[in-house]
C-alpha cells in the first residue's frame, strides 16, 4: 500500500532535501523499503476553485497582515513621495501634480502641508497601527491645525493633547 501511494505522488516529492532545506511539522515523508532511503518534502494544502483542496509543494505563503493601513498614513507617505519627485525635477510643481492626479491644487496643498509637521509626528503617522474594523481613528482634517502651527514644540503639545482626547473618546 505504501508503494501505491508513492507512485501516485508527483515526481518532485521523490527528490532528497537540499543542504538548506530542513524538515518541519508541515512535511510529507515517504520511505522505500527496499532501498532504505527516506525523502522528506515540505507541503501545504491550498484551496482551489470551487473549494477543492490541492497539495502544493513548499511552505505555505504568509498571510497578509489583518486590517487596513490608515488613510492618514498613506497620505503622509504620499506627501513624502510628492516632495521627492518635485525636488528631483520629475514634476515641476504642485499644480502639475494636481493635474496629473486629477485632484484640485487645494487638495495637493492639504496633503503637502503634512510635511510641515515635526519629524517625530510624521514618523508616528507613518507607523500608526492598522485599522481592523470600523473607521480610522485619525483624519487628515484633524491634523490641519497642528500642521499650521510653525513651532515644532507647540505642534508636539497639540499632538499629545489630540492623542489624549482621542484615547478617551472625548471631543476636544
Amino acid at each position: 500500500m505504501t508503494r501505491e501511494l508513492e507512485r501516485r505522488q508527483p515526481p518532485h516529492f521523490d527528490r532528497p532535501l537540499t543542504d538548506g532545506e530542513t524538515p518541519s511539522s508541515d512535511t510529507a515523508e515517504s520511505t522505500t523499503a527496499d532501498e532504505g532511503v527516506q525523502f522528506t518534502r515540505k507541503f501545504h494544502f491550498k484551496v482551489g476553485r470551487r473549494g477543492c483542496k490541492r497539495v502544493e509543494v513548499g511552505m505555505a505563503p504568509k498571510q497578509p497582515p489583518r486590517g487596513n493601513i490608515p488613510r492618514v498614513s498613506r497620505l503622509m507617505a504620499l506627501a513624502i513621495r510628492f516632495d521627492q519627485i518635485i525636488r528631483d525635477g520629475v514634476v515641476p510643481d504642485q499644480a502639475e501634480l494636481a493635474h496629473l492626479g486629477h485632484v484640485t491644487r487645494a487638495r495637493i496643498t492639504q496633503i503637502m502641508n503634512l510635511l510641515n509637521l515635526a519629524p517625530d509626528i510624521q514618523e508616528a503617522l507613518l507607523f500608526l497601527p492598522r485599522t481592523e474594523r470600523g473607521r480610522d481613528p485619525l483624519f487628515e482634517k484633524d491634523l490641519r491645525p497642528i500642521a499650521a502651527e510653525p513651532d515644532w514644540s507647540r505642534q508636539r503639545r497639540l499632538w499629545k493633547q489630540h492623542r489624549r482626547c482621542r484615547s478617551s473618546n472625548k471631543r476636544c
